[in-house]
C-alpha cells in the first residue's frame, strides 16, 4: 500500500512539474522604444541606408526615420538585442548613432 501511495504521489509531482516548468522556462520578451540621434544623414538616400542597417539587427521590430530631425526611433525586443547593437549597426553603415537625450 505504501508503494502504491508513493507511486501515486510521485506521479502527481511529476505531472505538476511538467505543467509548471514550460511556463517558467519561457523568457518574457519586453519591447523597448529608443530614439537615436543619427549623424551624417545629408541626402535622401541616407535614411534608407540607416533604416536597413537598423532593421537588419535581429530583434528589431520597427524603425522610423525622421530625416529633418536626424533621428531614428526603434522598437526592439530586449531579449534579442540591445540599443548598443542597433547603434553599432548604424555606425557600421557609416551613420554613427547615439541615444537621443
Amino acid at each position: 500500500m505504501i508503494k502504491i501511495l508513493a507511486t501515486a504521489l510521485f506521479g502527481l509531482t511529476a505531472t505538476a512539474a511538467m505543467t509548471v516548468n514550460p511556463a517558467a522556462a519561457q523568457s518574457v520578451a519586453a519591447e523597448q522604444t529608443i530614439t537615436f540621434a543619427v549623424d551624417n544623414m545629408t541626402c535622401a538616400l541616407c535614411p534608407i541606408t540607416v533604416k536597413r542597417a537598423m532593421a537588419g539587427v535581429e530583434g528589431v521590430r520597427t524603425v522610423k526615420i525622421d530625416f529633418a530631425a536626424r533621428t531614428a526611433t526603434v522598437i526592439f525586443d530586449t531579449a534579442a538585442t540591445s540599443a548598443n547593437a542597433i547603434a553599432t549597426a548604424s555606425a557600421n553603415a557609416g551613420y554613427p548613432a547615439r541615444i537621443a537625450g
